[in-house]
């Protein structure tokens, strides 16, 4: 295919999980002769496969891949990070391609490659240590109330089930005595490339009957033994993340295993919804059912490139 040189463009592929979004990206890759970006911020660590449901050693194999596994949980890794690497790979990509595939659900950080990152006011650092302690002391649903109350856009699309996002935008909100979400999508950076989003979605209970599928097929795959293996080091960030954290709570005898599942799943499903709310934000996104031919994406991604 052809294209104006001076038009780089990155192809950001998105939408809740087990969609179908891995498959459609090495599609893309193929037909357009290009590389893969993960925005997956579950999938950048090694120690994570089968929870995280990175790309088989297969599908690895069908196109060049970058920020998957390429980190380890011991290792402290941000979206700020993410953002100034992924850049400089699709700037050095882009010299021999003029397109670039990303895929991804973590909304978060597909945003900060294709936007920018948001400029956040300084604040005391005492009110973190304080959030911290009320964490410590009433648990993680009183902040999560909290949050609601300050800022209810905010609670209604941030990963709740993560402390430190969830105390994030609530030292925001104290310090500044403004919404967290006030400052979203103020200045940005401005990027070298064009950016064109695909986003693939389906009803609601055929996104939760792949998701209930999914979760089936990573335990049978080995999701038990991957979570027991990382026990002990449960309390790494990385793994503060649905289909492990649910295990461990299994293996600390609060659970039986079949809970365990249930609320892998229903913790996923919730996830899925949260995904689907920051992606419709993005009001010039292209959106496709699930089962749509990669011949139909790939021609309307054409007409909107030439």
């Amino acid at each position: 295919m052809s294209l104006n040189t001076a038009n780089k463009y990155l192809i950001a592929v998105v939408g809740p999980t087990a969609i179908g979004k891995t498959n459609l990206s090495i599609k893309l890759a193929q037909h357009f002769n290009t590389e893969i970006l993960s925005a997956d911020s579950r999938q950048f660590f090694k120690e994570m496969q089968i929870g995280t449901a990175a790309p088989s050693s297969e599908e690895l194999a069908q196109a060049q891949h970058h920020f998957i596994q390429h980190k380890s949980i011991e290792e402290e890794y941000n979206v700020g990070t993410f953002e100034k690497e992924a850049v400089q790979k699709i700037t050095a990509l882009h010299k021999t391609h003029n397109i670039v595939i990303m895929v991804g659900g973590s909304g978060l950080y597909v945003d900060a490659v294709t936007k920018g990152l948001d400029y956040f006011p300084e604040v005391d650092k005492n009110i973190r240590e304080q959030l911290n302690l009320q964490l410590e002391n009433n648990g993680l649903e009183a902040l999560q109330l909290q949050l609601k109350q300050l800022d209810p856009t905010t609670y209604n699309t941030i990963a709740l089930d993560n402390p430190q996002r969830v105390i994030r935008a609530l030292e925001v909100c104290i310090g500044s005595h403004l919404p967290y979400s006030s400052f979203l999508n103020k200045d940005k950076n401005n990027r070298a490339f064009k950016t064109l989003t695909i986003g693939l979605t389906a009803e609601r209970s055929i996104i939760y009957e792949r998701i209930e599928k999914r979760v089936d097929l990573m335990l049978e795959s080995g999701q038990l033994e991957e979570a027991k293996s990382l026990y002990n080091r449960k309390e790494r960030n990385a793994l503060n993340t649905v289909g492990y954290k649910e295990l461990f709570n299994y293996f600390d005898g609060k659970w039986t295993l079949d809970f365990a599942i249930s609320e892998i799943k229903k913790n996923t499903r919730r996830f899925a919804k949260r995904q689907l709310t920051w992606f419709k934000r993005n009001e010039n996104t292209l959106w496709f059912d699930y089962e749509s031919s990669d011949e139909m994406i790939i021609k309307k991604i054409q007409e909107h490139i030439v």
